[in-house]
């Protein structure tokens, strides 16, 4: 009641007259962070009242994100110290992960929201939540080497030119965070390919005190393959996730314990996890790589960003049907298409980003599709 009470009195300050007007829209997103609103929508039509709102989907999503989140902090100290061949505690590990983790989600959230606060004042607009769950993505789906600077500007791209030229969220085409990782790919390869961008070496080692190597390098399982030679990680490493990669994305247990959570709150849809496992695991077993016989098959689906894109990013409800059939295509396409990138293109060994990115531009035809299916059926139902 004491914040409540705060917030009431301070309301007037921000409102239109106040003083501090020119930041109302920074006040309501506060205001509604911590209180659901009272007001209902006033046009006509239909509408459904449920007892989630908007705001509160995306908490759970930030939620389920929480696992990936804390192994990502612990094995970017893990393949540090692993490279400098040194032992290392579990909480000298864990805090050297959250020293090079916490200041891209500063710089993702600072840039991103800094600018969705800036539009929606000029529109004079409430602020759009779906950048709580945006900005704590980017930071796990990008090299633990990205430069702070980099991915300032490529979180600026991605908020303006695939969220706010649409019209802000909820209208936008493809999924910010993966435009953010696109950006990069295409405009800064050198920092999202090769060997030394998934290990960091910029911070103080915390049991010696002596300054760690500038340049460390270790090999992701995809990176091994698409050269042509064996993968040294072992499936359970794979599993468990204590392998280099992006900072997210390695623990195959952690993010399924985030898709648990999801289906669990009815935030994501189980039908296009499933179904892009499923499209994934088809594609996997008929494009076996011959050269890697330690490497089966049902490993590409471990590997990668595949988990951490079916739960996290394919089931983006903005951008993924609504239909449930389009739900089951759209998913298994994503899952296929990512194999087929990642076997028949050696020089993109990933795959997912661009499967979801295409994908996105098909949803709406899948929604078309089906809806106007049940439109000819019940049409003829009606002619008899």
């Amino acid at each position: 009641m004491g914040l409540k009470k705060i917030l009431d009195n301070l309301k007037p300050t921000f409102s239109e007259g106040g003083k501090l007007s020119a930041f109302g829209s920074l006040y309501d997103a506060m205001e509604t962070f911590f209180y659901v609103p009272n007001e209902t929508a006033k046009v006509r039509g239909a509408h459904i009242h449920d007892a989630i709102d908007s705001k509160r989907s995306i908490f759970f999503v930030v939620i389920a994100l929480i696992p990936a989140i804390l192994f990502g902090m612990y094995n970017i100290g893990l393949q540090h110290y692993q490279i400098l061949g040194e032992e290392s505690t579990f909480w000298c590990k864990f805090l050297y992960g959250l020293a090079v983790m916490l200041p891209k989600i500063i710089v993702s959230y600072a840039v991103g929201l800094g600018i969705e606060v800036t539009v929606a004042q000029w529109k004079k607009e409430e602020v759009h939540e779906g950048f709580f769950v945006t900005g704590i993505l980017i930071p796990l789906i990008v090299p633990v080497n990205c430069p702070l600077w980099i991915l300032a500007i490529a979180t600026a791209f991605a908020v303006i030119f695939a969220k706010e030229v649409f019209g802000g969220t909820g209208m936008n085409i493809f999924n910010p965070a993966l435009v953010t990782r696109a950006f990069l790919f295409f405009a800064y390869p050198s920092m999202m390919s090769g060997d030394k961008v998934w290990v960091n070496g910029n911070y103080i080692d915390c049991i010696n005190g002596a300054p760690a190597v500038d340049a460390v390098s270790a090999a992701t399982p995809l990176g091994q393959l698409a050269a042509g030679e064996a993968v040294t990680a072992s499936p359970m490493e794979t599993i468990i996730g204590t392998i280099p990669g992006s900072i997210g994305e390695t623990s195959v247990i952690a993010i399924l314990i985030g898709a648990v959570i999801l289906v669990w709150a009815n935030i994501a849809s189980w039908k296009i996890i499933l179904s892009t496992f499923a499209g994934g695991a088809l594609m996997a077993y008929l494009l076996r790589y011959d050269g890697a016989q330690n490497f089966e098959w049902w490993e590409q689906l471990t590997v990668g960003g595949f988990c951490f894109g079916a739960v996290f990013m394919a089931t983006d409800p903005v951008t993924s049907p609504r239909t449930e059939g389009g739900k089951w295509i759209f998913g298994f396409l994503i899952g296929a298409m990512a194999i087929i990138i990642r076997v028949l293109n050696p020089g993109y060994p990933e795959g997912m980003m661009l499967a979801i990115l295409l994908m996105n531009v098909f949803a709406p035809l899948f929604d078309y599709c089906f809806v106007q299916s049940n439109i000819n059926k019940r049409a003829k139902r009606a002619a008899k």
